[in-house]
């Protein structure tokens, strides 16, 4: 049945971070429901996704912007509970998923009314949960940024990630040839079976020889790196001329050795972005052309949520402990109602 605003509790059960730390410092405790201000709605939380950020907050490396809540959490989704002043789009009850730049592991989290988008169909609300900042950040990264073209060779590192699961298949999707790394046979079969055309075991193979084999020699158009430190330069090698590299994370080190000179010769482009500083007009502009162009095709089955596994949201910590084992394939999921 849909909220009404009188039916919104004072206090909410969320989980905080108490603390720098490893995943015992993520605490449930109860906390003031926030208020949506004008342009906002407040989301009554169904599911909260997990993500690489989540954990970068959580041990003291990725704050949250200046006026936003401290609480982790990055995506949601369930039914908006209240809106604020000049709220047009939605409506009490309105089943919606949205990023957010925070506070999103709580049983109520606000969110900007131009950056939450209508659940895709064909999906729950737990796979809705696990949609938008996976697929907001390849879209920028791969397709705005990276400019990837039907045709093209693209190539993504950690394949079976949340990001990697995804950019495979939309990058599939709209006409591109893909490569994935992985870190295992089984994790490769997954990338073959999302459509990568070819998948790297990263611990028995080199993928700058294997991308130069299997482009023919020319080299990989786009990359979508989350590693960093030595994959770097090696990605300029495996580049071809007129490539683009998007980084998008560091998990192996930010401070990184490279040859200019592979970069001025194939005149290569190195890029990056973080998507949470960004300004809400910016993110709307991507939720604009998720709904138009990623949409449909997740309707329509060319596009599918992988899941991982999901976890209440008291048992936060264990959510983040899968994520650090690096043994997930997919999404991994809070469930708060």
């Amino acid at each position: 049945m849909a909220s009404s605003p009188a039916q919104i509790p004072e206090t909410m059960t969320a989980v905080e971070i108490a603390g720098k730390g490893g995943p015992e410092v993520l605490v449930a405790t109860t906390v003031a429901t926030p208020v949506p201000g004008a342009g906002q709605i407040l989301i009554r939380v169904a599911a909260a996704g997990v993500n690489r950020p989540d954990v970068q907050q959580r041990i003291g490396a990725y704050p949250p912007p200046p006026g936003h809540s401290k609480l982790p959490g990055l995506e949601v989704s369930g039914h908006v509970a209240a809106v604020g002043e000049g709220v047009t789009r939605w409506r009490i009850g309105d089943p919606v998923c949205a990023l957010v730049n925070g506070g999103g592991y709580a049983q109520y989290c606000l969110a900007e009314e131009t950056v939450a988008l209508p659940i895709p169909v064909g999906l729950d609300l737990i796979q809705a949960a696990a949609v938008p900042e996976t697929f907001f950040t390849v879209w920028n990264n791969v397709f705005e940024r990276g400019a990837l073209k039907a045709g093209e060779w693209f190539m993504v590192h950690g394949g079976t990630s949340g990001i990697g699961t995804t950019a495979i298949q939309l990058a599939k999707a709209f006409g591109a040839k893909v490569i994935a790394t992985a870190g295992s046979a089984e994790k490769c079969r997954v990338c073959l079976d999302l459509g990568a055309d070819r998948a790297i075991n990263y611990k028995t193979e080199d993928f700058v020889a294997v991308c130069k084999e299997v482009t023919g020699g020319k080299g990989v158009d786009v990359t979508l790196d989350m590693v960093g430190g030595d994959y770097t330069d090696r990605n300029l090698i495996a580049a071809a001329e007129d490539g683009r590299i998007v980084q998008i994370a560091t998990l192996s080190g930010a401070d990184v050795k490279l040859n200019v000179a592979r970069l001025m010769v194939k005149r290569l482009t190195l890029t990056g972005s973080t998507l949470r500083p960004r300004s809400t007009q910016v993110k709307a502009g991507f939720a604009r052309a998720l709904e138009t162009k990623v949409w449909p095709l997740i309707a329509s089955r060319q596009v599918r949520v992988v899941m991982d596994s999901t976890f209440s949201l008291p048992a936060a910590a264990e959510a983040h402990r899968r994520m650090e084992s690096s043994q997930h394939v997919g999404k991994i999921v809070l469930t708060v109602v």
